[in-house]
C-alpha cells in the first residue's frame, strides 16, 4: 500500500498519526462515534415508528375520502333526480297555468254572451208587448190615446217584473222546478245559444221577421230596429223607433243626425252604423262582416292581448271595423303601446291574406316539424308559447301572455328580432347562453333569408329598436292642414291602422276568387321566396 501512496502523502499521513490525529472523539460535540451510531440507530428506529403511524393515518383518511365520495355521488343522484322532478313540476305547472288562461278566457267569453243575451231578451219582450199593444189599438178602434199609453206601462211593468225574476233565478244557480217542466226542453230559452253567435227567440212577432232580399231602404221602422238589436246597438232602438219611419230615413240621414236623433254619441257605434249603411248602399257583400263582435273578443284572446276585451266589447268592434280601424280608433279603445299596435296591425294583416276566415289562427301544434314562414305567419298567441315549451322554454312561455306576441307579428314586423322576444319573456340579459339558444331557435323558425332581412334593417340607419315603453300618440293638425280638410275626400283623411288598397281588399273579402298566395304586398320578407312566383295583381 506504501508503494502505491506518493512519499509525500505516506509521509503526511504519518507524522498526523503519531500526533493522535484519530483520538476516537468526535470534534463536533465531545461524542464518540460509538455513541454517535447508537443514537442515530434509536433515531432510525423512532423514525420508522413514525412513519408506519403516518401511513396507518393516510390509509385511515384514504377510506373516509371513498366514503366521502361514495356519499358524494349518492347525494348527486339525488339532486339530479330531484332537478328532473322540479322540471317536471315546473312544466305542469306551466300547462296548469295555460289551462287556466284558456278557461279565464272562455268564462270571459261565455260572460260577453250571457251580457247581450240577456239585453236581447229584454229588448224583444219590450217590442212583443209594445206589438201587442198596437194590435190591441188596431182591433177596439174606440180606445183613446191616454188608455192605449197605460195599457203600454202596465204591460210594460209586468214584463220587467216577470223578466228580472228569471234572470235572478238564472244568476243564482239555476231555474227553479216550476219553470220547466221534466222531460221538457224548450229552444230559445234563457240560456238556449247556437253557434258564435246569438239567436233570437221564437216568440218574437212575425212582424220583426226580416227578408233579405227587400232593399234595405224599403224595411219597416221595427225591421230596422230589429236589425239594430241584432248588431249590438240594442240601446239605440227606443230613440231610433221615435224617429225613424223606414230604412231609407237611416240611408239618407247625416252623420249628425245620428248624434242628435238616436243619441248615437259613441265614435265607435257612429263609426260602425255608418260601414253597415254603406254596405247597404254600395250592395258589396263583405266577408269582415260576417264576424261579430264576440267574435272579435275571442280574436284578442288570440292575438295575445285579452286585456282589451273589454274596451272593444263596450266599443262593438266588428270584422267590417278591424279592417277600418284607424290609429285614434286604437288610441280610443286605450291601447297606446307600440307594439301592441304593430300586433293589432299584423293580425288585421293576416285576416286580410285569409279572407276573414274566422278559424285562419292555429291554436294547437299540428304536425309539422319544420313548419314554413307561410305557416308561422298563422300561429296564435297559444301556438307560440307551444312552440316556447318545445324549445324548452317553458318556465318563460307564460310570460307571453298578454304581450301581443304572434306568428304575424312574428314574420311581417322587422323590427320584431330574437332580442325583442327574450325581453317579452323577461330572459335577464346575463343569462347569455340562454339568450343564444333562443336566438338559434328563432333562426331556425322564420328561416335564413327573414333572419337576413331583419339584421339589415337592425342596422340600418335611424333604426329605433321595439321596446315596451314606446307610446304611440294622436297625429296634431297645424293651422296650414285645415286649409286642406276640404278638398280631401273623408276616406283620405282616415290613417288606417292596416291599409291596403282597394283591388287587394275586394279580392280578400271574397269577391274575388283568386287563389290564396301568402302575404305578398306588405312582408318584404315573404315577398322573396323562391316558391311564390305566381302573380297577384297590378303592381303598385
Amino acid at each position: 500500500m506504501r508503494r502505491q501512496v506518493p512519499i509525500d502523502t505516506a509521509q503526511t499521513l504519518l507524522e498526523w498519526l503519531e500526533k493522535g490525529g484519530v483520538n476516537q472523539q468526535s470534534p463536533v460535540n465531545g461524542e464518540t462515534n460509538q455513541e454517535r451510531l447508537t443514537r442515530l440507530e434509536g433515531d432510525k428506529e423512532s423514525l420508522v415508528l413514525q412513519v408506519s403511524v403516518l401511513t396507518d393515518q393516510v390509509e385511515a383518511q384514504g377510506v373516509k375520502i371513498s366514503d366521502l365520495e361514495s356519499s358524494l355521488e349518492e347525494h348527486q343522484h339525488k339532486l339530479n333526480s330531484t332537478e328532473e322532478m322540479l322540471q317536471q313540476e315546473r312544466l305542469s305547472r306551466t300547462s296548469l297555468e295555460s289551462q287556466k288562461l284558456d278557461l279565464m278566457g272562455e268564462v270571459s267569453y261565455l260572460k260577453l254572451k250571457l251580457v247581450d243575451m240577456e239585453e236581447k231578451q229584454i229588448h224583444g219582450v219590450e217590442r212583443q208587448h209594445k206589438a201587442e199593444v198596437r194590435t190591441h189599438t188596431h182591433t177596439e178602434g174606440d180606445v183613446n190615446d191616454t188608455q192605449v199609453l197605460n195599457i203600454m206601462d202596465s204591460m210594460f211593468m209586468k214584463s220587467n217584473t216577470v223578466l228580472s225574476s228569471r234572470i235572478r233565478r238564472t244568476q243564482s244557480g239555476g231555474l227553479q222546478g216550476e219553470d220547466l217542466e221534466p222531460n221538457h226542453f224548450r229552444r230559445g230559452g234563457l240560456r238556449a245559444t247556437a253557434g258564435p253567435r246569438l239567436t233570437r227567440t221564437p216568440d218574437i212577432p212575425f212582424l220583426f221577421i226580416r227578408d233579405m232580399n227587400t232593399p234595405f231602404s224599403q224595411w219597416t221602422r221595427e225591421q230596422v230596429c230589429g236589425w239594430l238589436e241584432d248588431y249590438g246597438l240594442g240601446q239605440y232602438v227606443n230613440l231610433t223607433r221615435q224617429w225613424v219611419d223606414n230604412g231609407q230615413t237611416l240611408l239618407s240621414a247625416r252623420p249628425q243626425d245620428f248624434e242628435k236623433e238616436m243619441g248615437l254619441k259613441h265614435p265607435l257605434h257612429r263609426k260602425k252604423l255608418q260601414l253597415a249603411l254603406r254596405g247597404f248602399s254600395t250592395k258589396a257583400m263583405e266577408k269582415s262582416s260576417e264576424l261579430d263582435h264576440i267574435w272579435v273578443t275571442r280574436w284578442l284572446d288570440d292575438i295575445g292581448l285579452p286585456q282589451y276585451k273589454d274596451q272593444f266589447h263596450e266599443g262593438r268592434v266588428d270584422g267590417r271595423m278591424l279592417q277600418y280601424l284607424t290609429v285614434n280608433d286604437l288610441l280610443f279603445l286605450k291601447v297606446t303601446s307600440q307594439l301592441h299596435h304593430l300586433s293589432i296591425k299584423c293580425a288585421i294583416h293576416v285576416l286580410h291574406v285569409n279572407k276573414f276566415n274566422p278559424h285562419c289562427l292555429r291554436r294547437r301544434p299540428g304536425e309539422e316539424r319544420n313548419p314554413s314562414p307561410s305557416e308561422v305567419i298563422q300561429w296564435s298567441n297559444h301556438r307560440v308559447m307551444e312552440w316556447l315549451r318545445a324549445v324548452d322554454l317553458a318556465e318563460y312561455a307564460p310570460n307571453l301572455r298578454g304581450s301581443g306576441v304572434h306568428g304575424g307579428l312574428i314574420i311581417l314586423e322587422l323590427r320584431f328580432s330574437s332580442e325583442t322576444l327574450a325581453m317579452l319573456l323577461n330572459i335577464p340579459p346575463q343569462k347569455t347562453l340562454l339568450r343564444r339558444h333562443l336566438a338559434t331557435a328563432f333562426t331556425a323558425l322564420v328561416g335564413t333569408q327573414a333572419t337576413r332581412e331583419k339584421w339589415e334593417y337592425a342596422n340600418a340607419t335611424g333604426h329605433a329598436p321595439l321596446t315596451t315603453a314606446a307610446k304611440v300618440r294622436p297625429k296634431k293638425l297645424g293651422f296650414t292642414h285645415f286649409s286642406h280638410l276640404r278638398k280631401r275626400r273623408p276616406d283620405d283623411l282616415a290613417d288606417y291602422i292596416c291599409p291596403i288598397d282597394s283591388v287587394s281588399l275586394s279580392a280578400m273579402n271574397g269577391v274575388s276568387h283568386q287563389p290564396y298566395v301568402g302575404v305578398r304586398g306588405l312582408s318584404p320578407i315573404l315577398d322573396r321566396e323562391p316558391e311564390r312566383r305566381e302573380q297577384v295583381g297590378p303592381k303598385s
